[in-house]
């Protein structure tokens, strides 16, 4: 591996973890804890308060399966065994975990514009919704680009 690569890697990698170690606090202390609060704060809200939980914690879960993805792709990158299909099987995991976490914020989006009475939650929501949609299908671009990487190193090696 280059130098410039394990520049990169190697930062990556500790930032993965410490962003990962943050999302489990988050997950098990944080949400929950401030969801709670902030529905014992509103009665009305009472009843959205496990829900609520559910669909934060999902979204965290959706978000550590692509570090996790991301750190097996980086071993293949210091391996130089990115232009593989094991590699593509990894990039399929984030596209179907960002699908997802997509799934969900954009009903609770649907959800959220029929129970509004002020544009400002709508409006914060369409933006997010959109965001993820653009970062799910730029990954299923890199990922055809990947594939076709792939064949032609394949079919290079095969020449040589």
């Amino acid at each position: 591996m280059s130098t410039v690569h394990r520049a990169a890697v190697v930062p990556l990698r500790i930032f993965l973890v410490v962003l990962f170690g943050i999302l489990v606090v988050f997950e098990t202390l944080s949400l929950p804890g401030g969801i709670a609060y902030q529905t014992a704060q509103n009665p009305n809200d009472a009843p959205l308060r496990w829900p609520l939980t559910a669909i934060a914690v999902f979204w965290v879960v959706c978000v550590q399966v692509v570090l996790v993805c991301t750190w097996k792709l980086l071993g293949m990158v210091s391996k130089d065994r990115i232009f593989t299909r094991a590699a593509l099987r990894w990039v399929d995991v984030i596209i179907g975990a960002v699908a997802a976490g997509w799934l969900v914020l954009a009903s609770i989006a649907i959800w959220v514009v029929l129970q509004a009475d002020d544009p400002g939650m709508p409006m914060v929501l369409f933006l997010l919704t959109v965001g993820v949609a653009v970062f799910g299908l730029l990954l299923v671009v890199m990922r055809a680009l990947l594939q076709q990487a792939t064949t032609l190193r394949s079919d290079l090696e095969a020449v040589i």
